[in-house]
């Protein structure tokens, strides 16, 4: 079955490749089939997931997950929350997409470590919603959840991953997720934890 990741980001497409590997699936991103990314107006992961998957499944005709995704920081009450991918304003500069999300992915980093300058409470947590449908308008979405529990530094380490997983400790594993391999990274990631139980919705319920 093909499904539709509505993501243009490479490195997600790559990571729920690896996530989703062993399904009955062929994971393909949006921009492959022409499809831009959606309008991500809401206040919470699962509305904005909904949105990107059904944006995806009615461009294309066929199933589609998306996963929205992002750091929420206990001292910011939350933020940056579901605007983690744009936090910082950053004027589109690049030609190249994935060079332009690594200039946002670094002002978003340099924003953070300036809002927590001095802060001594830097517990935060990355959350994963994923949301499968069948087709546009399905009645019955699957909807997974994943977080992982973490604490910010207070300087990058780690040249792995994507987004703030340079900022980002976990304790348990004793390194920033930026220097974590990527099959460890996807043993233990929040979104490792939602693709989990959204492999087991998929068996039970497609």
């Amino acid at each position: 079955m093909k499904l539709v990741l509505a993501s243009n980001n490479a490195k997600k497409l790559a990571e729920l490749q690896r996530l989703f590997e062993g399904l009955p699936i062929e994971l393909i991103a949006q921009g492959a089939l022409g499809v831009d990314e959606a309008e991500e107006p809401h206040h919470t992961f699962v509305e904005n997931a909904l949105a990107k998957a059904r944006h995806a499944s009615r461009a294309t005709g066929l199933p589609a997950v998306a996963d929205d995704s992002g750091l929420c920081v206990d001292r910011l009450g939350g933020a940056p929350g579901v605007r983690s991918a744009v936090f910082a304003p950053v004027p589109l500069a690049q030609a190249h997409r994935e060079a332009q999300r690594g200039a946002q992915d670094a002002a978003n980093n340099a924003l953070l470590l300036d809002r927590m300058r001095n802060a001594a409470d830097r517990r935060c947590r990355f959350v994963s919603t994923l949301v499968a449908l069948r087709h546009a308008d399905d009645p019955e979405p699957l909807i997974a959840f994943g977080c992982w529990q973490a604490r910010l530094l207070d300087a990058p380490r780690g040249d792995g991953g994507f987004g703030y997983d340079p900022l980002v400790w976990i304790d348990e594993l004793g390194a920033s997720v930026a220097e974590l391999a990527a099959e460890l990274k996807s043993q233990h990631s929040h979104r490792a934890t939602a693709a989990m139980k959204m492999r087991e919705l998929m068996k039970q319920s497609w």
